[in-house]
């Protein structure tokens, strides 16, 4: 599903070259919830936009389904976040004077899909997201929780293969970021959707099954639940 191969991402800066990520190794195969995890300014956020197609590494290969991403120029790279990618950020990113409807719609009708299906897939997703009856409202009506599972609700709503999260549970209270992780956890596991979360908190990253360290713009920890113990992973992240 994703393979980066030598990756490296570098700002040339007046003091010199900055090394955002410096020869990074990654395959996260098909169906897989890893989450990403690093002090913070470690390039944790940085690789998760190149493998959203935010952003282009500096050297190196980086392929997402079978797409090669450093070879995409800036339309086709707009293509692919439409159609293969959900993001989910922790501000969540709504549309204020949108409704609820509107802004899962978005993707949908940026890809011109008739309004029969739109309301259709909506109507759908607020199912799924335990939002029945939430569609006329507007984000400022809804909590962050909710305002949260909207955000996933548009994220899905091109059917995507592959979620990147990041920090999707930073600006909730331990009830909502527990139901969050648990919508990502059901989507994983009964859909299959390759899930990568980058997150600082490691009850988070619990709910997935591999933790990737990045410190310094390396990987410095690469395990699969039940490997890496929490002493060990705390170290990683000191």
């Amino acid at each position: 599903m994703i393979t980066i191969q030598e990756v490296s991402k570098v700002y040339s800066l007046e003091s010199g070259d900055f090394f955002a990520l410096n020869n990074n190794n990654i395959h996260i195969n098909k169906g897989e919830f890893a989450a990403i995890m690093g002090p913070s300014g470690s390039g944790k956020s940085t690789l998760l936009q190149l493998i959203g197609g935010l952003d282009q590494p500096s050297s190196g290969n980086l392929i997402v389904d079978g797409i090669q991403l450093n070879n995409l120029n800036e339309k086709e790279r707009t293509l692919f976040r439409r159609k293969k990618v959900g993001f989910v950020f922790q501000n969540y990113q709504l549309l204020p004077m949108m409704t609820v409807s509107e802004n899962i719609a978005l993707s949908l009708s940026a890809n011109k899909a008739s309004k029969t299906e739109i309301n259709l897939r909506v109507q759908q997703l607020l199912k799924d997201v335990n939002l029945e009856g939430k569609g006329s409202q507007f984000p400022s009506q809804l909590s962050g929780g909710q305002q949260q599972r909207v955000a996933i609700a548009r994220a899905l709503a091109m059917k995507p293969q592959l979620i990147l999260a990041d920090e999707p549970t930073g600006n909730l209270d331990q009830k909502n970021g527990e139901d969050i992780l648990a919508l990502l956890s059901k989507l994983n596991n009964e859909e299959q959707i390759t899930i990568v979360m980058v997150t600082h908190d490691l009850q988070a990253a619990a709910a997935a099954g591999r933790i990737i360290v990045i410190r310094d713009g390396e990987i410095v920890n690469d395990q699969k639940k039940g490997v890496l113990g929490h002493e060990s992973m705390a170290s990683s992240l000191a």
